[in-house]
């Protein structure tokens, strides 16, 4: 018989999360099964919890910033040992056999299933969770355990358009939005090697985003400050979920430069003629591979770079919600199991 799973769990948008138990059933040949230690809050967990994309089901366990170790493993599975560290961000699993997946891009699969949200499938607010063995990824034994769980999720986020954009150290950027993305994205450039600059809303940030890795701080709450910056970077990255002035932000663009998106903005328009004649671009990446992610960890293990976290215990998981809802976590939120 399957011991059953213990979680908390939403029971209708907006919900508040209650205890909640699962039989998950026989472990399936290619699937890892993960006692998790800690898992992260991300603001995707509230959007899915409040249905804001119009997919969401429930009963909801949310949880997609997992860090924990391999408790089962199905017969297939030859990679990873009982006890192993091992993490797992908003993928459970893929087709593994598409064009896209075979070229890599596992992560842009058109079958490919969320940790929760989808009819069976519960996240990582619980004691346990099943994923399969292709999203499972060991942890190097330099990051904490207990810090580690944001990287699957905010820090692949933001470490996948350094890559995919061919990003250089030698290289502008600025990085628009310091909070739980952003202030990864700032750690992550600044050891590629980047001139790095910071667009914060919250002047009272500036000393602490230094200290993260921003060589210039901007207010952007000042249009005239970011006028002034006319054709200063080469790569401009948004976190932020709000609407801005994006048509300035194109104007900070130099000739080749990039405007991208890993924030879910409402939307983002521009004339044709700025980007046309400065060759602009832009665009927007979702998370990133398990190739991508595991050189993420290395870069990460090498580089000494790992979120800045606040801890709640699971069972005051709807009190770190609403700390979340009210914008007040420097940076993270992590739930200790």
């Amino acid at each position: 018989m399957t011991a059953m799973f213990h979680a908390y769990a939403a029971h209708e948008a907006g919900g508040e999360l209650k205890p909640f138990e699962y039989d998950p059933g026989p472990i399936g040949d290619d699937d890892v099964e993960i006692a998790v230690q800690h898992c992260g809050i991300c603001h995707s967990d509230l959007s899915m919890l409040h249905d804001d994309w119009g997919f969401s089901e429930f009963p909801m366990v949310p949880g997609h910033e997992v860090a924990g170790t391999v408790a089962a493993a199905g017969r297939n599975v030859k990679r990873f040992t009982e006890g192993q560290r091992v993490g797992v961000g908003w993928f459970a699993k893929s087709c593994m056999t598409c064009d896209t997946c075979m070229r890599g891009d596992h992560n842009l699969c058109a079958e490919a299933q969320g940790i929760f949200g989808a009819p069976g499938r519960y996240g990582g607010f619980a004691d346990r969770v099943r994923i399969d063995q292709g999203w499972a990824t060991a942890l190097p034994e330099a990051l904490d355990i207990t810090s580690a769980g944001p990287i699957f999720c905010g820090g692949i986020t933001v470490f996948n358009p350094i890559l995919q954009n061919g990003v250089k150290p030698t290289d502008r950027v600025a990085v628009v939005g310091i909070g739980g993305l952003g202030h990864l994205a700032l750690q992550f450039l600044d050891k590629w090697g980047c001139e790095v600059t910071a667009f914060s809303s919250h002047p009272d940030k500036e000393r602490e985003v230094r200290g993260l890795g921003a060589d210039h701080f901007v207010n952007s709450r000042d249009p005239e400050a970011v006028k002034a910056l006319a054709g200063a970077f080469d790569f401009v990255l948004v976190t932020v979920n709000v609407a801005l002035d994006w048509e300035a932000y194109i104007e900070a663009l130099a000739p080749r430069g990039r405007l991208h998106f890993v924030g879910v903005t409402p939307a983002v328009s521009s004339e044709i003629f700025p980007l046309l004649i400065g060759q602009k671009s832009i665009s927007a990446t979702p998370l990133g591979s398990p190739a991508t992610i595991r050189a993420m960890l290395d870069f990460a293990a090498r580089h000494n770079i790992a979120p800045v976290v606040e801890h709640f215990p699971l069972d005051k998981v709807n009190d770190a919600l609403q700390k979340l809802r009210e914008g007040k976590p420097r940076y993270r939120i992590v739930l200790d199991v």
